[in-house]
């Protein structure tokens, strides 16, 4: 499979979970369109450093030639897929109900329960 092929296939599966799958329906809404520009403007920024330093190197055999800032434009389409995965299961835990309130610091079950037993001083 090439990287453009494989690419494809992670934007078509991100937009089939968020619309059929999860139905949080991102793509739908303008405030996903108006703020994901910010993304592409840092992932193109991290994408030139790596490229353009040749610390990743694709085949061009494997990639359609368009490039963008040194990266193939297929980095854009798994960047998309990525985020727009990403940010449906972030919004389907939240109707759902995981985790309505900050918990920062908090920690986890196991640290609550190491917290709560009885110390034994030396």
């Amino acid at each position: 499979m090439t990287y453009t092929a494989a690419a494809l296939l992670g934007v078509v599966g991100a937009l089939a979970v968020d619309l059929f799958v999860l139905r949080t329906r991102l793509v739908l809404r303008g405030v996903f369109w108006a703020t994901y520009p910010i993304i592409v403007f840092f992932q193109l920024l991290s994408n030139g450093v790596l490229t353009g330093r040749n610390i990743v190197r694709y085949d061009p055999d494997a990639i359609v030639g368009l490039r963008i800032v040194y990266a193939p434009a297929e980095d854009l389409l798994f960047g998309f897929a990525l985020i727009l995965l990403t940010l449906s299961t972030w919004v389907w835990l939240g109707r759902r109900g995981v985790q309505r309130t900050p918990a920062a610091g908090e920690g986890s079950r196991v640290l609550k329960r190491l917290r709560a037993r009885p110390r034994r001083d030396s």
